[in-house]
């Protein structure tokens, strides 16, 4: 007697962009029947019925096993596990449609987004936690080195997916792998959502300096230090080193730093060119969540008694407040006095915030035995 074959995964995904339509695809290649909800009733229909996202995704054939639609109900009916693809300042909004749809099913939310709440400073994962009411173990977060065109194309790459939940993480990571997309997980959601943000800011400081004309050297500098006001930050909200060293961290950068097909790179290329910021937003075909993360990160950076100086320069460029051209010397230090290369919290007997990462992780170990996270297959 022939094993009877389970219906495949009902999969909802939350935003018709071009991330959302390529993780889509990443789903439904791996065996998932998934259904689009576009907010615009032609692009339903021309993902639906053509199996195409001509604005989003030139010359990619989507699967037969996606479908799309405009009303947010039918996406929702009947799925398993939920995916947002909205852009972040927009999130809030959207999930007040979300929530009656959702309030009484447990499935897993998965954010997909990079970016910070402009007028709280939130993670995406909070502000899904507070508008959902739910439980964070319910909730994921996806990211790393993700170019979506990239990815559309079936050219291989992976991400991480972290969770508070250890079960959720593997949930959600054994639908989201196919022959050329591969997902590993942890649970430093912290780390994992600020690495997908910051590497953001750090892509338009090299747009910026690209734009201008200066080379490679500037642009390694840039990229290195970069990574280190990146753990800080990170760590400095609770973040473990490690994350910012992984997919979510140096992957991510070394992908969004060095790609034209970054949205955020090429705004602070156009910066670099001299066009103004509101012309850099009307050029841009899609949402670069960098530009609008610049001013709540310094705000918890600040806060948290962090120095960010290539953050700094960028919103003073966005700002219009300094000359693109005299971005460059100031990037990586604006102090004339010499500095050590590690980072600005880890020196010897500091009580910095990797200090203070490494205390909790000794804690973590005396208290209950735990390692902190790794990303792991």
């Amino acid at each position: 007697m022939s094993r009877r074959q389970e219906p495949p995964l009902r999969i909802a995904v939350v935003g018709a962009g071009s991330w959302g339509t390529t993780f889509g695809k990443i789903l439904a290649d791996g065996g998932a029947s998934v259904t689009m909800w576009a907010r615009r009733p032609e692009l339903a229909h021309e993902i639906d019925e053509g199996k195409r996202n001509s604005q989003y995704l030139p010359g990619i054939n989507l699967p037969r096993e996606m479908s799309a639609t405009h009303h947010l109900s039918e996406a929702l009916e009947g799925a398993e596990q939920v995916y947002l693809s909205v852009p972040s300042q927009a999130l809030r909004q959207n999930l007040k449609a979300v929530r009656p749809l959702v309030s009484k099913s447990d499935v897993p939310i998965v954010s997909l987004m990079k970016g910070v709440e402009r007028q709280t400073g939130l993670r995406m994962s909070q502000v899904i936690q507070q508008e959902l009411d739910c439980d964070p173990s319910r909730i994921a977060v996806a990211s790393g080195p993700n170019l979506a065109l990239e990815i559309a194309r079936e050219q291989p790459t992976a991400a991480v997916i972290a969770s508070t939940s250890q079960e959720t993480a593997e949930a959600i990571a054994r639908r989201a792998r196919n022959r050329y997309f591969r997902s590993f997980v942890n649970t430093d959601v912290i780390g994992t959502e600020f690495g997908g943000v910051l590497k953001n800011l750090i892509a338009v400081a090299i747009g910026i300096v690209d734009g201008v004309g200066y080379g490679e050297n500037t642009k390694a500098s840039i990229i290195t230090r970069g990574l280190v006001e990146m753990t800080d930050f990170a760590v400095a909200q609770g973040a473990h080193p490690e994350t910012l060293q992984g997919l979510a961290g140096l992957g991510d950068l070394i992908a969004t730093c060095q790609s034209p097909l970054s949205r955020n790179n090429t705004a602070g290329r156009l910066l670099g060119q001299g066009y103004r910021f509101d012309d850099v937003v009307k050029q841009m075909n899609q949402t670069a969540e960098g530009l609008a993360s610049v001013a709540p990160v310094l705000q918890l950076a600040k806060e948290a008694g962090i120095e960010m100086p290539i953050v700094e320069q960028v919103k003073r460029v966005l700002d219009g407040t300094m000359d693109p051209r005299e971005i460059a010397p100031h990037l990586t230090t604006d102090d004339d006095e010499p500095k050590g290369e590690r980072t600005q919290n880890g020196q010897a007997g500091g009580g910095g915030a990797l200090w203070r990462s490494i205390q909790r992780t000794l804690d973590q170990l005396r208290n209950s035995g735990r390692r902190p996270p790794r990303d792991q297959p």
